[in-house]
C-alpha cells in the first residue's frame, strides 16, 4: 500500500520533516529524542535538535536551538510570523521561549504525558509552576527588591530603550 502523500508546506509537512529530524539526530547520543523546526511562510529558517547531554547545557533544547538558529538567520530576536513545530509539546521553558520570540503558532506532536511516561521532567515542571513560589520544591526567596526596583526605573526612562 502507497503511503499517502503530504501537502508540500502544509502543517503535516513540516511536522514530518520535524519528526524526521528527531529520527536522524536522536541516535547520535547528543541527547533526548527531540528536534524541532522555525518556519516563516513556507520556508524552514531554524531547525534544532536536543544537544543537552552532549552540549553539558540544560538549556539546549530543541526549541530553544531552533529559535536560536532562526533569530541568527534572521539577524532579528523576533520570530513574528514564524511557526514552531516540534515533535513534542515544549516544556514550560520552551513554551516561555516560544513567547519571548513572539513566535505566532506552535504545533506539536507528542504531548507532556509521552514525555514523562519515558522518563523527562516537563510534566512535573508544569505541575511545580502551578504551585506558589513557597509551596515548589525548589526553594525560592525574594531578596532586596527594594535596592534592585531603581535600575527598573532607569530602564523605563531610557529614551532608547528597544521593548522585547
Amino acid at each position: 500500500m502507497e503511503q499517502e502523500r503530504l501537502p508540500e508546506h502544509s502543517p503535516a509537512h513540516f511536522m514530518e520533516k520535524t519528526i524526521a529530524l528527531a529520527e536522524e539526530t536522536m541516535p547520535r547520543g547528543e541527547g533526548g529524542p527531540f528536534a524541532a523546526l522555525v518556519v516563516r511562510g513556507q520556508k524552514i529558517i531554524g531547525r534544532g535538535w536536543n544537544r543537552v547531554t552532549s552540549a553539558n547545557d540544560p538549556t539546549a533544547h530543541a526549541e530553544i536551538e531552533a529559535i536560536r538558529a532562526a533569530c541568527a538567520h534572521l539577524n532579528d530576536f523576533s520570530l513574528a510570523g514564524c511557526a514552531l513545530y516540534i515533535n513534542c509539546e515544549p516544556c514550560p521553558m520552551c513554551l516561555a521561549a516560544a513567547y519571548w520570540a513572539g513566535i505566532d503558532k506552535i504545533y506539536y506532536a507528542a504531548d507532556r504525558h509521552d514525555a514523562a511516561a519515558i522518563g523527562f521532567a516537563d510534566l512535573h515542571i508544569y505541575q511545580e509552576l502551578n504551585r506558589t513560589p513557597a509551596d515548589r520544591t525548589l526553594s525560592a526567596k525574594q531578596l532586596m527588591r527594594e535596592k534592585a526596583l531603581p535600575l527598573f526605573h532607569k530602564w523605563q526612562e531610557m529614551p532608547d530603550k528597544i521593548l522585547y
